[in-house]
């Protein structure tokens, strides 16, 4: 495996500039409020073919075990690791987080180690194992030289959030206990497996927001998802918000959040500003079926929720499916940023969703500023004891990016003969428009739980107001069992409910999916005009099928791209196992590297003494057929 460029395009290289001053990449999705951009200009278009690996990383920290694929968490197997985190640079510093929650502090320019700290997470109990980033925060109140003045918070598996010294990696003394505190206090009794924080927790002013990771399949009454802010300092509670109907108490009998609550799994935004704190919520537990939500569970589930950042109080909230039973929950981080629409700039929220459509959001008010219509659903079919929305909202712009809906005429195959075995499958399932309920005989989703869009995306350029954004197209079969008939190691128990559910790839008998490619794109939004700029296949079949069916693009992906200001989309996503760059104008690939597994993190980019790198985690993820790893992957053009 080759990670040196040719001589010859050595040579051609331009001169690089080392007046280009230093550009950090301080959060996860780059600013505050996401976007996955960066202003660096060093590689371009012209040179970023030059691109070779200026250094690697290895901690270590991986497992090997069974894909756990999207089928759920069964079985007594701990499933691969999953490294998928994005490091973070403040103050000259690379920061990044493994599979089991270690923190290692890098030289940005070599990836010489600096320190490392180790929480001590058994992440042997945990069957997912990952973390998508830390943050970082200063006080401003503190000396320059003082210990914590600058503060890595790291969250981990098992519930609680570290506050490190940005130099050294000692514990802050003063914050929580011992320089932690343990979000599981306040919660109903659970399973090491169940609670864990895997999105790094937002900054808004001198306190930290998190929510976590719920395994919300399992049964009605999980830990509750309620979204809680601290202290930056001392690390003392300020507000909790359980994301209840109005009206009802968000604590129990016993002094706990109110289990059952919908969570908030993915990264959360902040507008300092207007003191916004906005938060993507998933759907209401279990995920496949409703009849038991009592009392409105589901008033913020599926949402986009603008909070008051120093009290938690709900300023807005707009919900983006109603009575969600598909697991169609908010997947990724809120972009903020403003767009022109018509010639009139406001600050927006832009949400991508599992659904492949896309809601553009005012700022202060959550409400659409492209239009929104209500339209009718399907409404027959549904298991007994479920009820349904009668429509849902469908975004006219921006123009959805996935098919909305599947039917027998949909089957695809290499040949005619598996083309008639997925035909012949498809009029065997329930099929029809999107949101069709999930059946006992099996509901063919397309798009499915993994999308559309998933938590990498969207990158966006704010100049050129376009918005990036990976599409899967893989469809998937949901079905509901009657509890006395759902195996021991069912995918997704839904315990307390009357149905189990089982999830599985609606594939042909030669394993290839049954809708037809790609399967995975790349796709560019102009978000001034709601229209689709471009839209490229992402990725090929290599390590998954025989040549010459390896070289068909359009593979299964699960990833995000970023964007810089001289027009580079950088993304991995693919199963291919290559990082590749593209060009904004037109999706044209500029260049690729195949690295030694899948890269399933969303990739950064920064300055750092005047030479410009882009950074990658390749270890796999529980959804790719590649092994994990713990390759961490630095790119910058020749000196």
């Amino acid at each position: 495996m080759k990670y040196v460029v040719p001589i010859i395009a050595i040579m051609l290289t331009l001169p690089l500039s080392a007046s280009e001053e230093d550009i950090a990449w301080p959060a996860y999705g780059s600013a505050p409020g996401g976007g996955h951009y960066s202003k660096a200009t060093q590689i371009t278009p012209a040179n970023v073919s030059n691109l070779e690996v200026a250094w690697q990383h290895r901690s270590g920290d991986f497992r090997l075990g069974p894909i756990q694929g999207v089928e759920g968490f069964s079985g007594d197997a701990m499933p691969a690791s999953a490294f998928i985190g994005t490091p973070i640079v403040a103050n000259d510093t690379l920061y990044y987080c493994t599979p089991y929650n270690r923190i290692f502090a890098l030289d940005p320019q070599t990836g010489e180690e600096r320190w490392a700290f180790d929480p001590g997470v058994a992440h042997e109990l945990e069957h997912l194992t990952n973390c998508r980033a830390v943050s970082s925060w200063t006080d401003p109140d503190l000396p320059s030289e003082a210990l914590c003045k600058h503060r890595i918070i790291a969250p981990t598996l098992d519930g609680r959030i570290f506050a490190l010294d940005g130099k050294t990696g000692k514990r802050c003394p003063n914050f929580g206990k011992n320089g932690e505190i343990d979000l599981t206090e306040g919660l109903s009794e659970h399973s090491a497996q169940e609670y864990g924080i895997t999105s790094a927790p937002a900054i808004i002013n001198d306190i930290l927001v998190t929510g976590a990771y719920v395994q919300d399949s399992i049964r009605i009454d999980i830990p509750s998802g309620v979204v809680r802010a601290y202290d930056l300092r001392t690390g003392k509670f300020r507000w909790g918000w359980n994301p209840v109907p109005p009206g009802m108490d968000s604590i129990d009998e016993e002094g706990n959040y109110r289990a059952g609550t919908t969570n908030v799994w993915s990264t959360i935004s902040v507008d300092e500003q207007r003191n916004l704190v906005i938060v993507p919520t998933g759907n209401t537990s279990p995920d496949y079926y409703g009849g038991q939500r009592d009392g409105d569970l589901d008033y913020y589930s599926s949402s986009v929720v603008a909070l008051n950042g120093d009290t938690g109080e709900v300023v807005w909230h707009y919900q983006t499916v109603h009575h969600d039973i598909w697991d169609f929950d908010i997947p990724s981080q809120p972009t903020l940023l403003d767009v022109t629409i018509d010639g009139k700039t406001r600050p927006a929220v832009v949400q991508t969703t599992k659904m492949g459509m896309t809601f553009v959001l005012d700022r202060e008010t959550g409400e659409p500023l492209f239009p929104v219509e209500e339209r009718p659903v399907p409404q027959t079919g549904a298991v007994e004891g479920e009820y349904l929305a009668p429509t849902q909202p469908f975004p006219v712009k921006p123009v959805p990016l996935h098919q909305l809906g599947i039917s027998p005429d949909d089957a695809w195959g290499f040949t005619f003969l598996d083309e008639g075995w997925c035909r012949d499958e498809l009029e065997t399932l329930t099929t029809g428009p999107i949101y069709t309920p999930v059946s006992t005989k099996g509901t063919v989703m397309y798009p499915s739980v993994i999308g559309g869009h998933n938590w990498g995306s969207p990158a966006a350029d704010p100049e050129r107001q376009i918005m990036l954004t990976t599409t899967n197209r893989i469809a998937m079969i949901v079905q509901l069992l009657p509890q006395d008939q759902c195996p021991d190691s069912v995918g997704f128990p839904q315990q307390g409910s009357p149905f189990c559910g089982t999830l599985r790839p609606f594939l042909s008998r030669f394993g290839a999916p049954c809708t037809k490619p790609p399967w995975g794109t790349l796709d560019a939004v102009n978000l001034s005009t709601g229209e689709i700029k471009w839209q490229v296949p992402l990725g090929t079949l290599k390590h998954q099928a025989w040549w010459p069916l390896s070289l068909m693009a359009g593979g299964v992906q699960m990833g995000g791209p970023i964007v810089t200001r001289s027009g580079v989309i950088f993304v991995a996503a693919s199963a291919d196992r290559h990082i590749r760059a593209f060009d904004i104008d037109d999706g044209k690939e500029l260049w690729a590297d195949e690295m030694p597994t899948t890269g399933n993190a969303v990739p950064m980019t920064y300055v750092s003494g005047g030479r410009q790198y882009v950074v990658i985690a390749a270890g796999g993820h529980f959804t790719s057929p590649s092994p994990p790893g713990d390759y961490l992957i630095a790119y910058a053009l020749p000196r």
